[in-house]
C-alpha cells in the first residue's frame, strides 16, 4: 500500500487581513507549514494554529521565509550566509515558543516562496537553513522540493529529509516549479491535480510543462491553503486516495 504525508502552508493571515481557511484545512491535513510572522503570519495566527494542530495530533512544520510581508516572501533576497541562517533560527524559534505551549515541537522545516524556490540551486542558502535546523534541533525533517539542492545539503548535515510535491502546480524539466509570473503555472482543474497526484505517488512520475515525462520522488504531498481551491483540493484528494488505496498518514 502506498502511503504519503498531506501539508498544507498555513497560518498566513496576519492583523485585519484573512488568507485561507486554517480551520478547514486541518482538518483533513497531516502536517501544517506554519507562517512565523515574516512574509506572513502573526502571534494571534499562530497561537491559533499551533493549538488547533496539537489538539488534532498534526505534525507542525516551521514555514520560514524572506522578511517581505508585502511581497508576500515571493519576491527573492541576497543575504550572507550568516544573515540567512540567524532569519530561519529566528522564525523557527518564534513558532517553538508556541509548540513547547501545547506540548509538542517543530516537527519540520519548509522555507516558503522565494526562499524555498532558490534552495533548488542555491547551495549556501541551503547549508544556512540546514544548519540552523541542526543546531536547534538535529531531529528536524527538512522538507524539500523535488530535485531541489536543499535536500542534498541536508542529508549532508545529518538531517533526515522529506521530498515535497505539489497538487497544484506545474513542473519545468529540472523539477524546478514553474514560475507563478507565466501561464500555465497553477493547476486550477481539481481532477487534474488529483490524477497527477495519483501518479507521482503509485509511479513516481509526472508530466512537464512541457509535455516531457519526469521522474519525481514525493513523500509529502503540499496544497497551498491561500489558494481559491485548496479546500475543494483536500477534500478530493482524500476521497481519491482512499479509493487508490493511497494512505494520508505524517511522515514520521
Amino acid at each position: 500500500m502506498h502511503s504519503v504525508d498531506l501539508n498544507s502552508d498555513i497560518g498566513e493571515s496576519f492583523g485585519s487581513y484573512k488568507l485561507g481557511n486554517d480551520e478547514e484545512i486541518l482538518k483533513y491535513v497531516t502536517a501544517a507549514n506554519v507562517a512565523c510572522g515574516w512574509h506572513a503570519g502573526d502571534p494571534m495566527v499562530m497561537d491559533r494554529v499551533v493549538r488547533t494542530a496539537a489538539e488534532r495530533g498534526i505534525a507542525i512544520g516551521a514555514h520560514p521565509g524572506y522578511p517581505d510581508l508585502m511581497g508576500f516572501g515571493r519576491r527573492p533576497m541576497v543575504l550572507s550566509f550568516g544573515e540567512a541562517k540567524n532569519y530561519v533560527k529566528y522564525q523557527i524559534g518564534a513558532l517553538s515558543a508556541f509548540t513547547a505551549s501545547y506540548g509538542t515541537k517543530i516537527h519540520h522545516v519548509a522555507p516558503h516562496g522565494a526562499m524555498g524556490n532558490m534552495c533548488q540551486t542555491d547551495r549556501q542558502l541551503s547549508r544556512a537553513i540546514c544548519e540552523a535546523c541542526y543546531e536547534i534541533d538535529p531531529d528536524i525533517i527538512i522538507y524539500y522540493c523535488a530535485g531541489a539542492v536543499l535536500g542534498e545539503e541536508a542529508e549532508k548535515i545529518g538531517l533526515r529529509t522529506a521530498c515535497e510535491i505539489f497538487a497544484d502546480r506545474a513542473y519545468e524539466d529540472d523539477l524546478s516549479l514553474r514560475s507563478r509570473k507565466l501561464e500555465g503555472s497553477m493547476i486550477t482543474d481539481e481532477d487534474e491535480a488529483i490524477r497527477r497526484c495519483v501518479r507521482m505517488i503509485k509511479e513516481g512520475k509526472v508530466t512537464g510543462y512541457s509535455g516531457k515525462e519526469l521522474q519525481i520522488k514525493g513523500d509529502t504531498l503540499c496544497v497551498h491553503g491561500d489558494g481559491p481551491k485548496a479546500i475543494a483540493f483536500v477534500q478530493k484528494i482524500s476521497e481519491a486516495f482512499k479509493q487508490e488505496n493511497i494512505e494520508i498518514k505524517a511522515f514520521r
